[in-house]
């Protein structure tokens, strides 16, 4: 089982914590990585991208000139796609882009993403996290200690309004729950928060 150190808010470790085998030390599966974060992608896309097709352009209705004697190619519709203010072929329409994977692909993508922060040494795990009130310098004052200076994940174990509030305001630095957990979030962020209870929940649910 890989062991990490505990740290309190400060950055003084307060001990060691053994992590599940069976989610913390997960074999990389870089494609299955792949697949979950195009997922999760593909669902933000809001796909309300639109033209119109030569039968919705306004107007055309009047053949533009007789079919036969003037020399001319024969037309039925100024609205055609080959003419100018006509209507576009193949153009893009509303859609959703989102696709799902199964629920057990899901959960092992997540179980490798902790599992390769785990690994890299970017896995910061705290006794507990909690602010009295929302103010932003209480996390610059945590990184402070932790000397991360790059893009960090906070996880807590349930709702922390204050924790969330606090880091709101800083660039790179996004607070979560177990709830929200995600593949895309754990691999966008260089350095890894959380607290003993999100492990515990997060065992609970994916062990």
């Amino acid at each position: 089982m890989p062991t990490v150190a505990v740290y309190d808010i400060a950055g003084t470790k307060v001990g060691d914590l053994e992590l599940n085998d069976s989610i913390f030390g997960v074999e990389m599966n870089a494609p299955l990585l792949h697949q979950a974060v195009k997922m999760q992608l593909a669902a933000q896309r809001l796909g309300t991208h639109a033209t119109k097709t030569r039968g919705f352009v306004r107007g055309g209705g009047r053949k533009p000139w007789k079919q036969k004697g003037t020399g001319r190619a024969r037309s039925g519709s100024s609205r055609s796609p080959i003419w100018v203010g006509g209507g576009t072929i193949f153009g893009p329409h509303p859609r959703k882009y989102a696709f799902s994977m199964p629920r057990k692909q899901r959960r092992l993508a997540i179980k490798c993403a902790l599992s390769d922060k785990v690994q890299s040494g970017e896995f910061l795990v705290l006794d507990s996290l909690d602010f009295d009130a929302p103010k932003t310098k209480n996390v610059v004052k945590m990184l402070k200690d932790f000397s991360v200076d790059d893009k960090a994940l906070i996880i807590t174990a349930g709702e922390a309004e204050n924790v969330e509030k606090s880091s709101r305001n800083i660039p790179g630095v996004k607070a979560i729950n177990t709830t929200g957990l995600n593949v895309y979030d754990i691999l966008n962020h260089d350095k890894l928060f959380i607290t003993k209870d999100a492990i515990t929940r997060i065992e609970e649910v994916l062990a």
